[in-house]
């Protein structure tokens, strides 16, 4: 963490630089004297605010409502937008000979950059939608057919993602009427203070074949037992390395889930040890690079997270050009490899910046139909 920290202090650093032209614009439009100056103050100031509020920020704390307001949010539109500068920044500077570089170019990048990320903060990661998404499943008993599950994933709530954003998507979840609730990893960001308000969240997922969780790698971002035990005293089942039979119409399948493979704790044989010989099979797994696994084990569906569709897309081109298109093979959405069906759920909460460009949060409902 402390290398990746300090790549992150070095690019917000170079994010500051076309930064201080804009604020020295500003000063200059505004008559102020030094404006040079006056950018380098802010620019100066915005790379020490970040680094302070990096280090606060790797355990996830409560805080009043008013700092949140007034400073967390305040910094993070600023910080996105410094980040969304440097592209055009960096173009014009190109495109243009230096000298000739209006700083009305600088100033223009950094408040778009505001309008974009105030717009992906304040009002994108709040608006979730439900997602009806039908999967042929080869193999799938008929009396299966039209199984419904509804899918949650990467809740983060704490701090930035509070409670009733969390009871929001549950209610939304329950309207549907699924058969069965799944949630798919990472209902924390990270430590222990918001493992009552996650209970309480998950405790209120209705489904008449029950409610499952899958861990993820930022749930044990602290001590992820405590969790654990909140949530099945909430009548959730916490699978690890294990399968459920469960039955609809006559017919059964089996409900697996595999531990965080982050930690090493997975363990995909073992977890499908019990599963009944030509059960159809769902296997949660909070990170899809698992998926190919899964395939080779016949496993018809596997439902994941993790990635966020990347946050950060090119709108209605979130499959091909998002930021978790670079760094992983299954990112977003349907996948086939033979029989085998990946849904990469695009997740609810946010890490990281606390933005979504391109991405919607859902609540993603499967229906199942025999294929």
């Amino acid at each position: 963490m402390g290398t990746f920290l300090r790549v992150l202090i070095l690019v917000t650093a170079l994010a500051h630089v076309p930064v201080a032209a804009a604020f020295a614009e500003m000063a200059r439009r505004l008559g102020l004297p030094a404006p040079w100056a006056i950018g380098a103050i802010g620019a100066v100031g915005g790379v020490a605010l970040f680094v302070g509020r990096s280090g606060a920020g790797l355990t996830d704390r409560r805080r009043s409502t008013l700092f949140l307001r007034l400073v967390d949010i305040p910094f993070f539109i600023h910080w996105c937008a410094a980040i969304f500068a440097i592209f055009p920044s960096v173009a014009a500077t190109i495109a243009i000979p230096w000298f000739g570089v209006p700083m009305s170019v600088y100033m223009g990048a950094y408040l778009t950059g505001l309008v974009v990320a105030g717009y992906g903060i304040l009002i994108r990661r709040r608006w979730f939608v439900v997602k009806n998404v039908t999967l042929p499943i080869p193999g799938l008993d008929p009396k299966l057919d039209g199984l419904r599950v509804a899918h949650l994933s990467d809740l983060h709530i704490g701090a930035i993602t509070p409670k009733s954003w969390g009871d929001r998507w549950v209610r939304a979840a329950n309207e549907q009427g699924a058969d069965v609730a799944v949630i798919t990893g990472d209902l924390v960001t990270s430590g222990v203070d918001f493992h009552e308000d996650i209970a309480a969240v998950v405790g209120g997922l209705r489904a008449p074949l029950g409610v499952f969780v899958s861990m993820g790698n930022h749930d044990y971002f602290g001590e992820g037992e405590p969790l654990i035990s909140l949530l099945e005293e909430r009548g959730a089942a916490v699978l690890r390395n294990e399968g459920r039979v469960l039955e609809r119409n006559g017919a059964s399948f089996y409900l697996a889930a595999i531990d965080d493979t982050w930690t090493r704790r997975d363990d995909l044989k073992k977890a499908l040890q019990a599963r009944p010989q030509g059960a159809a099979t769902i296997l949660l797994a909070h990170d899809p690079e698992r998926f190919l696994h899964a395939a080779k084990a016949k496993v018809e569906l596997t439902l994941s997270g993790h990635t966020h569709g990347g946050q950060i897309a090119i709108p209605f081109l979130a499959r091909v050009l998002s930021l978790s298109h670079l760094t992983h093979h299954f990112h977003l959405g349907v996948y086939r490899k033979g029989p085998a069906t990946l849904y990469v759920h695009p997740g609810l909460g946010t890490t990281g910046p606390p933005v979504r460009i391109g991405v919607a949060p859902a609540v993603v409902i499967h229906t199942l139909r025999a294929a």
